[in-house]
């Protein structure tokens, strides 16, 4: 069963905004923002984002990778070990 999302409206944020992000941190269950009953925003942890950008940034080289190989084009199998562990390894030098 999954779990309801946290929605809150725009002035509770504006009330109690310091609450709202110690938990968004404490949690790291994103919190729907609401303007006028429709949804405005979405608040997420620091953490949960700088993984969502870690995994969009793989996807991106694995996109660009099918391309490459569409297009005949491409690197070593060699080159491309070395380019992932210094990605995974937070240096991409």
């Amino acid at each position: 069963m999954t779990k309801a999302p946290k929605i809150v409206p725009i002035s509770d944020l504006r009330q109690d905004a310091s609450n709202i992000v110690k938990n968004v941190a404490a949690t790291r269950d994103p919190v729907f923002i609401t303007q006028r009953g429709r949804a405005a925003a979405v608040m997420v942890s620091m953490q949960s984002y700088e993984e969502t950008q870690h995994e969009l940034e793989i996807l991106r080289l694995l996109a660009r990778g099918e391309k490459e190989i569409e297009a005949g084009e491409g690197i070593s199998l060699e080159e491309v070990m070395a380019e992932a562990d210094r990605f995974l390894n937070g240096s991409q030098a």
